[in-house]
């Protein structure tokens, strides 16, 4: 067996009693003899204290002469060892050394001084092996958090009748510390049971534990490793990759939360390699996850802003400026390429277009057009539409495309009304300007058409247009044709007035033969829809 003291026996009680008024002060001097055959016995490690002197050699706090004296053979580096603990940056206690690296007087022998740690003694003492002179700085390897150890009271030890405590029998044959554990002793530290869970404050250690922690470890062999740099690497490697797969289909949001999930199961990783003794760098691997997360993010931000900005750039030509902050807005963009989609296409014509051209220069032509397509634009825009194409005096335009509009038929309607409208507000802009030139009265007809199309980005790799195409485009060119037959300004299809619901007011009703059409398409000139007239 051997005993470990922790603490610093600066002064004996045979120097306290001496300052006392006694009767007898001869008698002082035999008021320790007892613990001074303790220490004579050999049995006994007793602490010291190191004092770092900057650029000089250490200085030594020492037991008192009188127990130094008692020392079998004077020889104080195997009785007596250094109880100073290391402390990390934040203040915690993680490390020790067997043999402090120390500078000792040079009128100071080696045996006159403490050589090894104060665990590192007590462990050589009860194993009857000599400590290993190792300064290096080791990981402690805790067996469990405070309380794991047994203790007893000292009133415990000294009760009449302790023998018969099996506490007490159970430390026979055993390296015993015996140190203080109580607040005045200012030898409470931090230790990895200090923080516990979700940022709650954990434990202190004493310092006695501390150092019984250590005797166990050098004890049994056990030691604390870092973990291997190949095994580290892959388990960074496995979490980034777990985490990017994540942060690339997750909201920011949700990837926030996945992030936190990560980071508490690195955590708990990091705890189960504790208790086998490896040292798992969980703060690493947290800021790792934690710079993924900026990275993946950072990255969609960008890309999806370079994508959106170059939507907005394709699109501001064809659609509304409120239409094209709703698509930029929109959480999924539209495909650029052909898509399978159901649209309602418009198709609008100006009427006896070549007898006005034969009777106007060509820039008075382009005037005209100018002014009229600032008008009839304006009607598609407002409601929604995207403007396809002007084909010379022509216009095509789409409704519920590229974003999805549930009322596109009836949007497609309104703004054929408009349109009509606005060629008979244009007649007057007309008169105006070419009023000497004997031209025919200005009109349009506007044909409307819905069904499924091939909406999408169009063309070649050197010129790309955004436009539909198939049966739906072509008989909604027809109508448009048809018209003049008819005798209306807007025509629509059955398709179109059963699909734009309730409110829309017909006129004149007729069937079409199409090309490409075995049947014929039932016809309907529109006069309003709602309150809204043509």
């Amino acid at each position: 067996m051997v005993i470990g003291f922790d603490f610093l026996f600066s002064a004996s009680a045979e120097n306290w009693i001496a300052k006392l008024p006694l009767a007898d002060p001869a008698a002082a001097q035999n008021y320790g003899l007892e613990f001074r055959n303790e220490i004579a016995t050999g049995k006994l490690v007793l602490a010291a204290s190191r004092v770092p002197v900057p650029g000089d050699a250490d200085e030594f706090l020492l037991p008192a002469p009188e127990y130094l004296l008692a020392v079998p053979d004077l020889d104080v580096a195997r009785h007596v060892g250094l109880v100073d603990l290391l402390s990390d940056a934040d203040g915690g206690v993680r490390r020790f050394q067997v043999a402090p690296a120390l500078r000792l007087p040079k009128d100071v022998k080696p045996s006159e001084a403490p050589a090894l740690s104060f665990p590192a003694l007590v462990a050589a003492r009860a194993s009857g092996r000599d400590a290993q002179r190792d300064s290096s700085e080791r990981l402690i390897t805790f067996a469990g958090p405070p309380g794991t150890f047994p203790s007893v009271s000292l009133r415990a030890l000294l009760a009449e009748g302790a023998m018969r405590d099996a506490a007490v029998q159970a430390l026979r044959g055993k390296a015993i510390i015996v140190g203080a554990n109580f607040p005045g002793m200012n030898d409470a530290h931090f230790t990895p049971y200090a923080s516990g869970a979700l940022g709650r404050s954990g434990l202190l250690m004493a310092g006695a534990e501390v150092h019984a922690n250590i005797v166990d470890a050098l004890l049994s062999g056990r030691a604390t490793v870092p973990l291997d740099a190949s095994a580290r690497l892959a388990l960074a490697l496995l979490l980034a990759a777990g985490a990017a797969l994540a942060f690339r289909v997750l909201s920011p949001w949700l990837g926030l939360g996945a992030l936190a999930a990560a980071a508490a199961a690195t955590g708990g990783i990091g705890y189960l390699f504790f208790n086998g003794s490896v040292v798992f760098p969980v703060a690493a691997m947290q800021a790792g996850l934690g710079a993924a997360y900026l990275a993946a993010y950072g990255s969609r931000l960008t890309r999806e802003e370079r994508e959106r900005r170059r939507i907005r750039m394709m699109f501001k030509r064809y659609l509304s400026p409120q239409v094209v902050d709703e698509l930029v807005r929109s959480p999924s963009l539209p495909e650029l390429g052909g898509t399978l989609r159901n649209v309602t296409v418009l198709f609008s014509d100006i009427r006896n277009f070549t007898s006005i051209s034969e009777k106007l220069t060509a820039g008075e032509t382009v005037e005209m057009l100018n002014a009229y397509f600032e008008r009839a634009c304006a009607a598609v825009l407002r409601h929604g539409g995207t403007l396809d194409k002007f084909i010379g005096d022509a216009i095509m335009a789409e409704f519920g495309t590229p974003t999805a509009q549930p009322d596109h038929p009836r949007r497609a309607l309104l703004a054929a009304l408009e349109m009509a409208r606005a060629a008979q507000d244009f007649r007057g802009w007309m008169q105006q300007r070419f009023g000497d030139r004997g031209l025919p009265e200005f009109g349009i007809g506007v044909g409307v058409h819905t069904g499924d199309a091939v909406v999408g980005n169009i063309g070649s790799s050197q010129r790309l247009d955004y436009t539909a195409i198939g049966d739906t485009v072509n008989t909604a060119s027809r109508l448009e044709g048809a018209t003049k037959s008819v005798g209306c300004a807007v025509l629509a299809s059955r398709s179109t007035i059963d699909a734009a619901g309730p409110g829309v007011r017909t006129g004149k009703a007729d069937r079409i033969h199409v090309k490409g059409r075995d049947q014929p398409v039932e016809v309907f000139e529109v006069l309003g829809v709602g309150g809204n007239n043509a």
